[in-house]
């Protein structure tokens, strides 16, 4: 993922015969289960259709799933193998194998590997169940969530109320609508929409734009376009602030755009993210809350740059101490990570918001501390 190590010159020649037998069977000990049994849902109380299991892998080949996780292979090996850096531990030196004949991986410094499934168990940290479900809806979802954001889009300049509450949250910038896709969600007629294009019922249930009770999901809220998921914040003080689909909330936010800086501004929040851009500083992203998934600590660290963290200065303290933590977690992987300080009380939004201008800000970030 990212900018790899130089390449290591890897030795194929004593001690190498017993290791070209970790892809000869894709149930070697190493990469999973060594019986020809179905998978085990739930330590082996329920079985999962292992047809089922087999089409789903075909139809999700394991590099174009690493691919989307921002790894990429730091040289070719014989035979379509490929190594490069673990996306599953620090890793220094390339020791994770890809066989893309057999979609099957293993790794030489952490010892684990399998196939696609068990590699999202891994990598998202959940179990088989979920992690079959997470690349049932990475498979599937793409297709309707697009429909689903082009439909919010046209739903936003009929909704006044919409407008009116980014106008006064600080958003007015056209040009900052259209970076971030910004959208409205009525409620009560996205299903008939994405009905009428052809997608069925049971399909936008598992998306989770549709609840099992049929009605839409999102209602009476500003949406974000996320990677692989929606982040609606409600126009209703009734209704919760926020909902995501199910699902994973992916990388950092429209990482694609600022991954080639060589300093990135980090904040929490969607509203932290559109003020700071508006201010002129476009080379900042979001992480969508201060929990990070190993997906987007590797962001962070797969090329040489200066992190600065612009975390929420709240009233208690956590936003600036989860900005220590992962400055220091940074630093252990030679990032160079900064945290900036900003007015008590407030988070990059407010701060705006508030009368802030991009010179105070400017200098804030002059200012970091390591």
């Amino acid at each position: 993922m990212g900018t790899s190590a130089p390449a290591q010159r890897v030795l194929l020649g004593e001690g190498w015969s017993h290791r070209r037998l970790l892809f000869t069977d894709p149930h070697h000990r190493c990469l999973g289960s060594g019986r020809a049994l179905p998978y085990s849902a739930d330590r082996g109380k329920k079985s999962v259709n292992r047809e089922a299991l087999d089409d789903l892998k075909e139809q999700i080949p394991l590099m174009g799933y690493l691919h989307a996780q921002d790894w990429r292979p730091a040289r070719p090996l014989s035979r379509g193998r490929w190594m490069g850096l673990c996306p599953l531990h620090g890793d220094h030196n390339p020791s994770f194998l890809v066989d893309n004949n057999k979609g099957l991986f293993y790794c030489y410094g952490c010892g684990r590997g399998g196939d696609v499934i068990r590699f999202a168990e891994l990598y998202h940290q959940v179990k088989f169940p979920q992690a079959v479900v997470l690349l049932r809806q990475w498979l599937g979802v793409g297709p309707v969530l697009r429909e689903a954001v082009r439909f919010y889009r046209t739903q936003f300049h009929r909704h006044s109320e919409a407008f009116a509450y980014l106008y006064e949250r600080g958003i007015r910038s056209a040009a900052l609508l259209e970076e971030m896709r910004i959208g409205c969600a009525p409620g009560d007629c996205l299903r008939g929409w994405l009905t009428q294009l052809g997608h069925s019922l049971p399909a936008l249930c598992q998306s989770g734009l549709v609840t099992e009770a049929g009605y839409d999901a999102f209602v009476r809220c500003i949406v974000f376009p996320l990677e692989g998921n929606l982040y609606g914040r409600s126009l209703s003080d009734s209704a919760p602030a926020h909902r995501f689909l199910p699902g994973a909330k992916g990388g950092l936010y429209l990482w694609e755009q600022v991954q080639s800086y060589p300093e990135v501004i980090l904040v929490e929040g969607l509203f932290d993210y559109a003020a700071v851009w508006q201010a002129g500083f476009q080379n900042v992203t979001c992480s969508l809350g201060v929990h990070f998934n190993t997906r987007q600590f590797r962001q962070l660290c797969y090329a040489p740059r200066t992190v600065y963290i612009a975390f929420d200065d709240d009233t208690n303290g956590s936003g600036q101490q989860a900005a220590q933590s992962l400055a220091g977690r940074l630093r252990e992987q030679g990032v160079n990570a900064r945290r900036v300080s900003l007015p008590e009380g407030h988070d990059p939004d407010s701060f705006f918001v508030g009368g802030g201008t991009a010179q105070e800000f400017h200098r804030m970030l002059e200012e970091a501390s390591l």
